[in-house]
């Protein structure tokens, strides 16, 4: 994936300020379709280059199940779990398609890092 230094400077800027601004964010990871991280910012020990593979995987599945279904194109996924959630929504970096994928606890509300992910798309879309 052959994207431009300074493109790739602010998704990663983007991705620290979602990690400190939000509460409950635990890491924050752009990763491209085919499983690499891109960009990124984590806390604890969260593995981004595991987190982008599993991500790839994940987003390819509801490609797939909303294609079956008549859908249209899958644009996000929640995985909802005891202790937190994982949203991942498509991104566009450079007229690549990546996914932007943030992985949060409980203390995290699930509205806001849908609107605030819709912010870094838009902000990273037309840089």
């Amino acid at each position: 994936m052959n994207i431009d230094v300074g493109i790739l400077a602010n998704a990663r800027n983007e991705c620290r300020k979602l990690l400190t601004e939000q509460v409950g964010v635990l890491g924050v990871v752009i990763s491209s379709v085919d499983g690499f991280d891109v960009a990124s910012a984590v806390t604890r020990d969260l593995e981004p280059a595991k987190i982008a593979a599993m991500a790839s995987s994940i987003a390819a599945i509801g490609i797939v199940v909303s294609q079956e279904a008549s859908l249209g194109a899958s644009k996000s996924i929640t995985v909802n779990t005891e202790d937190g959630f994982v949203y991942i929504t498509n991104i566009e970096l450079a007229g690549q398609l990546c996914a932007l994928n943030v992985i949060a606890n409980s203390s995290a509300i699930l509205a806001q890092i849908i609107y605030h992910s819709g912010e870094i798309k838009r902000r990273l879309e037309v840089s």
